[in-house]
């Protein structure tokens, strides 16, 4: 009779010791991680030169003042306005995907007690901050859509008086609302899918904490 040589148990597998060549590999695409923070210092320098923008747009919206003061139009204001919004939400996406994408992808920022830490970085990952930023660009969009609105809200009428000195057409506003729509659709979209991932993480840490009388896992949803 032919005798069965005792299998290798997944968990001898499992511990089994790596030799030094696959170690070193592993490190070394492991440090790779660190050529992302020349690009998080890039985007440090992109928003530094949005404050030179902002400065730019406020000494201009202040110009458009005081030279038509003080007949001054509340349209031309509230575009000039809708603009610094505009240059103040873009720096807020740099903010989120500088501190969000090093904090996730290259290392740890240690500021846990720092008064000024923000709220999300303490449970930041890959999907919160895929969902934070999809609701940064609806925001955008939103405040370019706006921009829009008043600008065609006499679109076509006669003498209507371009104060954007963009050129809209009907067909270029319909795509522009719906580019916004699906901005909305995929925020949601992600929204969903990051909170049913949670929802599953729970359900299986409570499986396992049924297997093992650990204590069950509080559902904890951004």
């Amino acid at each position: 009779m032919t005798e069965l040589r005792p299998t290798e148990t997944d968990a001898s597998r499992q511990f089994k010791p790596q030799t030094p060549w696959v170690s070193a590999v592993g490190y070394f695409i492991f440090f790779s991680r660190w050529l992302q923070a020349p690009l998080y210092v890039g985007l440090v320098i992109a928003q530094a030169i949005y404050v030179v923008v902002f400065m730019v747009e406020l000494w201009h919206l202040g110009e458009e003042v005081v030279g038509h003061w003080p007949h001054i139009e509340e349209a031309t204001i509230m575009l000039g306005v809708l603009g610094l919004i505009d240059v103040v939400m873009i720096a807020n996406l740099l903010i989120m995907v500088i501190i969000g994408g090093y904090e996730t992808f290259v290392s740890r920022i240690k500021v846990d007690g720092h008064p000024d830490q923000p709220e999300w970085l303490s449970h930041v990952n890959a999907n919160v901050l895929k969902v934070k930023l999809a609701m940064a660009i609806i925001g955008i969009s939103s405040i370019h859509l706006l921009k829009t609105f008043i600008e065609v809200g006499d679109l076509g009428a006669p003498g209507a008086e371009n104060k954007t000195g963009e050129v809209y057409t009907w067909d270029g506003v319909f795509w522009q609302v719906m580019i916004h729509l699906t901005f909305i659709a995929s925020a949601l979209a992600l929204a969903l899918i990051d909170r049913w991932s949670v929802k599953m993480q729970i359900l299986a840490h409570q499986a396992g904490a049924q297997e093992t009388g650990a204590q069950p896992l509080e559902p904890k949803l951004h």
